[in-house]
């Protein structure tokens, strides 16, 4: 089992910046693919951004391509999503969560362990 805990949201104007953090625990993340997710309010969970297990590949959605930068840290088992130039409709939802294959999948049903979600809110 995967433990992931998320943290690192919060309120912030629109052209600001956030990190987000996902803390994994019970196992190494090593091996696992890692991605974050969002939902906003009324909306399906969708991929923002995928990394491979030695982060040598990431996989961006066109909405944050540019602006948003995933990482690892496997030392730490921690994964990292920096947003930057936030726009009001990046306000969702954001989900971490853990991929046992070894494949930048952006669908939801690859993703074996998830995190609570922490919320991003930016107004404009």
């Amino acid at each position: 089992q995967v433990q992931l805990v998320e943290s690192g949201g919060g309120l912030v104007q629109a052209g600001g910046s956030l990190r987000l953090s996902c803390a994994a625990s019970g196992r190494a993340i090593s091996n696992y693919v890692m991605g974050w997710f969002r939902q906003a309010p009324g909306k399906e969970r969708d991929v923002v951004a995928s990394i491979s297990w030695q982060g040598s590949r990431t996989y961006y959605s066109n909405s944050v391509k540019g602006r948003f930068t995933i990482s690892r840290d496997n030392a730490k088992n921690t994964v990292y999503l920096q947003m930057n130039s936030l726009k009001p409709e990046d306000t969702a939802v954001y989900y971490c969560a853990a991929d046992s294959t070894n494949g930048l999948h952006t669908s939801a049903e690859y993703y074996d362990y998830w995190g609570q979600g922490t919320q991003v809110t930016v107004s404009s």
